[in-house]
């Protein structure tokens, strides 16, 4: 196992950056994801610690030894991908042989790594069949024990589960994460999927643009987004986000944002005119709160053990609730919604979260 070591590390073509003056430390024995959306440079990254992209400047560092001139072939990880890439015409054993055999690793050694990863991933009685004879799922353990039979000091595991089902991806998000608990070893996972990101990583890094704008552990960046960006993108359904001016009267901070009663929130450690008020659904509740408004339920989505409504208020903003289900609610339907003020989130003119110095408030 190692840990990995990202200084100022950056990636251009020609005029263009992906990558920019990136610093990261990943701990041995991580679970470290990387995630964000399309064209944030995750990928990117991911093949230039695997040694498939050259970096434009900056240093990666390996178990504290250096690498950027070390070919992908001597750095002892693995990487698993979104195509599974298994030889068609090889069996299961052959497949997971193949890379140890290229690197001349003595026949038992590899009779013994090959059956040991076919234990852990429960393959044992696919090992005869040829890749069109298993499903997505299997090729996708086939894929994952081909990485886990070389060893390596990191896995690295590039959006392998974009390819599978709905219902295969969770079932596989457990094996994965199972595997990890097992092995203990390193592993550097990319997704842009935030619920394979938050059910599986000990940390996340969310990219945009390139940048890291938080590194956290799930709950970390669920409960302390550090700005508006990672605010929307972590968490589903999507937060809810309310623009208020700012006021400051009698010695109090009110806010005043339409279709909701003014009230006065905590003293905060900067100031500014305008912010965003952030509360997520979970905390959007029907009938009350510390702060109330009416709306009229636009979409019902019943989710079982939930009811998501997509509830509109008079200026036309349509706010996410949920509801534990068991009050009658359709659409067209009238409806109080409301939240407490320490669910909410607060955000200034830039983006950037303000933290509340006191914790009373108290509603106009």
């Amino acid at each position: 196992m190692a840990g990995l070591t990202l200084r100022n590390v950056g990636k251009r073509y020609g005029a263009l950056s992906i990558i920019q003056g990136l610093n990261l430390d990943i701990r041995d024995g991580e679970f470290l994801v990387l995630v964000g959306p399309s064209g944030c440079g995750k990928s990117t990254l991911l093949r230039m610690i695997a040694g498939l992209e050259d970096i434009s400047e900056g240093t990666i560092a390996i178990g504290g030894r250096i690498v950027n001139d070390l070919p992908a072939s001597k750095r002892e990880l693995s990487m698993v991908f979104q195509s599974y890439a298994l030889y068609p015409h090889m069996n299961v054993r052959k497949n997971l042989a193949f890379g140890l055999q290229n690197f001349n690793v003595p026949r038992q050694q590899v009779e013994h790594r090959v059956a040991e990863a076919a234990r852990i991933l429960q393959i044992e009685q696919l090992m005869d069949r040829k890749p069109r004879q298993l499903s997505g799922g299997q090729k996708q353990r086939v894929a994952i024990g081909r990485a886990i039979v070389r060893e390596p000091q990191l896995f690295l595991f590039d959006e392998p589960l974009s390819n599978l089902d709905a219902e295969l991806r969770v079932q596989m998000r457990a094996e994965l994460a199972s595997l990890y608990t097992r092995l203990g070893t390193t592993m550097i996972y990319v997704t842009h999927d935030q619920v394979e990101a938050m059910t599986m990583a000990s940390r996340i890094v969310v990219l945009r643009g390139g940048k890291i704008e938080q590194v956290g552990t799930p709950q970390e960046l669920y409960t302390r987004p550090q700005n508006l960006f990672v605010a929307g993108f972590i968490g589903s359904p999507k937060i809810n986000m309310l623009q208020a001016k700012v006021l400051r009267e009698a010695g109090e901070t009110l806010v005043d944002i339409a279709d909701l009663p003014r009230f006065a929130i905590p003293a905060l450690t900067a100031t500014s005119e305008v912010m965003t008020l952030c509360v997520r659904p979970s905390s959007l509740r029907v009938g009350g709160g510390d702060v109330t408004t009416e709306g009229t339920i636009r979409l019902v989505e019943y989710l079982g053990s939930e009811t998501l409504l997509h509830v509109a208020l008079p200026s036309g903003q349509v706010l996410l609730a949920s509801d534990s289900g068991r009050n009658p609610c359709r659409m067209g339907d009238p409806v109080t919604i409301g939240f407490d003020l320490f669910d909410l989130h607060y955000f200034d003119s830039a983006g950037q979260r303000v933290e509340p110095t006191q914790n009373e408030s108290l509603v106009q």
